[in-house]
């Protein structure tokens, strides 16, 4: 996926296809996002800005966005091995419960690419709001677009998470996962904080 052209991604987006689905769309929402933060940053260098936070702020978005995609290759990757539980055999009472089993274990792994992503988005946002106050104001249009896209992988995040959630036998892992997804209105909140305070800024 790293090095697949955006058009044959979308292609294979809209095939009649359980993957890549919304889940690897989320976590490019998310690459996107810290490379935005990325760009930013690397706008702001120099005497007039805050060189150290400025460089935090550079340094994270850039792991973030290569986090980003391997969680798109992850999710892809998890929901292929879902659908393939999904095809075992099920004839015996043997193949049925084993069967169950393995839709089970590769439900409970599909639901890590999304609560990963979720890490990322509330690291993301933290990142936005750091940046904000110290940024080349030429540039901080594109934080706001950074943030809605932090909303829109947070969001696709804990929907996927609780898709979930119903497949998964492991009770401690359920609440786990139902804790992580619950981050996800924080995440939007605070991502709309930042996008308000961009446009005030903008409209001066």
């Amino acid at each position: 996926m790293r090095d697949e052209t955006i058009g044959s991604f979308l292609t294979r987006l809209a095939a009649r296809s359980a993957a890549p689905g919304g889940g690897a769309s989320g976590a490019l929402h998310a690459a996107q996002a810290a490379a935005l933060l990325a760009m930013v940053a690397r706008f702001s260098d120099g005497p007039r800005y805050d060189a150290e936070t400025v460089g935090r702020v550079r340094a994270a978005a850039d792991g973030l966005a290569d986090e980003a995609v391997e969680l798109a290759v992850a999710d892809e990757a998890a929901f292929t091995t879902v659908a393939a539980a999904y095809q075992l055999p099920k004839q015996t009472p043997e193949e049925q419960a084993a069967r169950s089993a393995a839709i089970a274990e590769a439900t409970g792994g599909a639901a890590r690419p999304p609560a990963d992503l979720m890490a990322a988005s509330v690291r993301l946002v933290g990142l936005a709001e750091e940046l904000l106050p110290v940024a080349n104001k030429n540039v901080i249009s594109d934080i706001a677009a950074a943030s809605a896209a932090i909303t829109a992988a947070a969001i696709t995040a804990r929907v996927n998470i609780e898709a979930n959630l119903p497949g998964i036998k492991d009770k401690d892992l359920v609440t786990e996962l139902t804790a992580t997804a619950a981050l996800a209105e924080g995440v939007a909140d605070r991502a709309e904080r930042v996008i308000g305070a961009v446009r005030e800024e903008i409209s001066k």
